[in-house]
């Protein structure tokens, strides 16, 4: 018998191992994978990608992965009938909405699988790399809608983007940050569904000014007939995952709601871990589901908001910045911070030159003369050689009140702070402390963010424990003292390079922050306490968000807020980096230009000063 020809393609093992992969990725036995032609394509049971050389270069490999697994994803988490019935009418709005949606797609399995996100990156290289070889490229509104879909994935998982991807997002960022940039936010806790990120995306197509692209809204056509028409779709899909990834229904039954983020995430990997011969996972997870919870979630522990909860505070970390790096690695961090602002330079001496003028301005020193204690005055010791008899005379300076004060900058530490973000508020950190140092200010200078992506111990407890319902703050906090009060800044410089350090930052639970940067305050003696916040967004955590309300962490937020701003003994302030934070801050300022922290944290401050609201302390 001859050999099948097929057989002896060098590709065929990787072609048959690819297939498979695809296969538990998409959740879809029936599944097969073309490799042929020169296109991507979703067809009925079929996944097309283009063909792959007998040389297989690493390259090759990767970008077919890649391929292979945003067609498995769209298979998966994609619903046509959920996609059409929310398309826009205008062609740019439609661009818009059909790249949202395949982020959206793809954000799910890059945040499950992180070989997947690699994967998925060389197709987006690919994929640019294909629109310049085209003649008419230039047109601006295509490129917006790349664009935006590119900040999705960023915002969403954290990641930086391939070279290429961000030189396109560079010209379109700061104006979809700036117009689009909470809604995009919102936007990350809809993922698991569909319809409910339609509507975030319509609502981001009208933030860009597409809005007279989108067209009626479908909500209020034919309303009652497609939405029972949804609404069976959405049953057949939900009993369909539950038996696939359960064996039975019990799952539906003890939830409430669709499927969540992480349900989607350990969806993901039961199957592509099934496909590797993983077979504990299946034993692991009725067990799981049916051991009942033996800790509840802690209830009372913030002083705002006596209903917020906390699952398990005993992995949380309240840490020094030295205590996160060896001083060899903090040398090196400081030094690619100093690197990546010396263009910045001449303007931060500037300003701080400016701040320190304005401050100083008001340190209106005064004396009290021919005192019987004191300092000795030596502009009277003459008289005392005129006239021995004369008595000493001393001096006293009037106290200033000036000097009774410490502001605390709290700097936002997630991953949406990477690159130029972190760099610019670590060197506005530094200007502060050395600017207020000169002024006799003490200044406190802290971060905040988690441990590890997607809930870590905590998570993991809990899922332990049987995934009690409403656990609450489901994450491990990492907060960050990079200088302490009385700390002088020559001692804390080194620090602030870990702001660089890659893998620190990473999610970010505001609320919480804020309360223990206000507790931190509380403590000190001095008379007048201010605290500064810099932030880039809305509270984001998936862990906590995929199984409590979307609107948790944000509505902790602005009871922590609401509690500081109605006691009036700490004066807090925000600024928000391409996000309007007045809705939470009554004392708040935006900036769309990153370039722009430096000058407005320093003016902010030092009109704060001017108030002169030298408040006392309660006795």
């Amino acid at each position: 018998m001859k050999p099948n020809k097929k057989d002896l393609s060098p590709t065929a093992p990787f072609k048959g191992a690819l297939e498979k992969a695809t296969r538990a990725l998409a959740d879809d036995s029936e599944l097969t994978l073309s490799v042929s032609g020169s296109t991507t394509l979703l067809e009925g049971q079929t996944a097309k990608i283009p063909q792959i050389s007998r040389k297989m270069t690493k390259g090759e490999v990767v970008l077919a992965r890649g391929n292979a697994d945003a067609l498995a994803l769209k298979k998966r988490f994609h619903n046509s009938d959920i996609h059409k019935r929310y398309l826009p009418k205008g062609e740019l709005a439609q661009q818009l909405y059909h790249n949202l949606e395949t982020a959206r797609c793809e954000i799910i399995g890059a945040r499950a699988l992180p070989g997947t996100a690699t994967n998925l990156d060389a197709k987006i290289t690919d994929d640019i790399k294909k629109r310049h070889q085209i003649a008419d490229v230039d047109a601006e509104d295509l490129s917006i809608a790349d664009a935006a879909g590119y900040v999705l994935r960023e915002v969403a998982t954290g990641r930086p983007l391939p070279k290429s991807a961000e030189a396109l997002t560079a010209k379109w960022r700061d104006f979809i940050e700036s117009e689009a940039g909470q809604t995009i936010f919102d936007s990350t806790s809809a993922f698991q569904e569909q319809k409910d990120f339609a509507k975030f995306s319509r609502q981001i197509i009208k933030d860009l000014g597409y809005a007279h692209e989108l067209g009626e809204d479908p909500d209020f056509t034919d309303e009652e007939n497609i939405g029972s028409e949804e609404s069976e779709e959405t049953e057949k899909k939900s009993e369909v995952e539950d038996k696939n990834e359960n064996g039975s229904e019990k799952t539906n039954a003890e939830n409430t709601e669709p499927t969540s983020d992480e349900d989607q995430t350990d969806s993901i990997h039961a199957s592509v871990e099934q496909q590797d011969n993983a077979e504990d996972q299946d034993e692991v997870t009725p067990d799981e589901q049916e051991t009942p919870a033996t800790q509840p979630s802690m209830t009372g522990t913030s002083e705002a908001d006596p209903e917020y909860k906390i699952f398990n505070k005993k992995f949380d970390e309240e840490i020094f910045a030295e205590n996160l790096a060896e001083t060899s690695e903090l040398e090196r961090l400081r030094v690619f911070l100093d690197q990546q602002l010396d263009q910045l330079k001449g303007i931060i001496a500037r300003l701080a030159n400016k701040m320190q003028r304005r401050l100083q301005a008001q340190q209106n020193r005064s004396w009290k003369f021919d005192l019987e204690e004191g300092l000795l005055d030596a502009a009277r010791l003459a008289r005392i050689v005129t006239n021995p008899t004369t008595p000493l005379s001393f001096k006293q300076e009037s106290e200033v009140n000036f000097k009774d004060t410490i502001v605390t900058l709290l700097i936002d530490n997630s991953g949406s702070m990477r690159g130029r973000p972190i760099s610019i508020a670590a060197i506005c950190a530094e200007v502060l402390a050395q600017t207020l140092e000169r002024c006799q200010v003490k200044c406190e200078i802290l971060g905040f963010t988690t441990k590890t992506w997607k809930g870590g111990q905590s998570r993991e407890e809990w899922l332990a424990l049987g995934r009690n319902p409403n656990p609450g703050r489901l994450n491990d906090l990492r907060h960050i003292i990079y200088k302490s009060g009385d700390v002088p800044w020559r001692r804390a410089r080194l620090n602030l390079g870990l702001m660089m350090k890659e893998g620190l930052l990473k999610e970010n639970i505001d609320g919480e922050a804020l309360e223990w940067a206000y507790r931190r305050l509380m403590k000190r003696s001095e008379a007048r306490r201010i605290l500064m916040v810099i932030s880039d967004g809305a509270p984001v955590d998936d862990s906590t968000l995929s199984v409590n309300s979307a609107s948790y962490l944000e509505q902790h937020l602005k009871n922590v807020i609401k509690m500081i701003e109605s006691r009036d003994t700490v004066e807090l302030i925000a600024v928000g980096i391409g996000h309007d934070v007045t809705r939470y801050y009554s004392e708040a300022v935006t900036i769309t230009d990153i370039e722009q922290l430096a000058g407005t944290i320093t003016e902010q401050l030092a009109e704060l000063f001017e108030k002169k609201k030298i408040k006392s302390r309660t006795k």
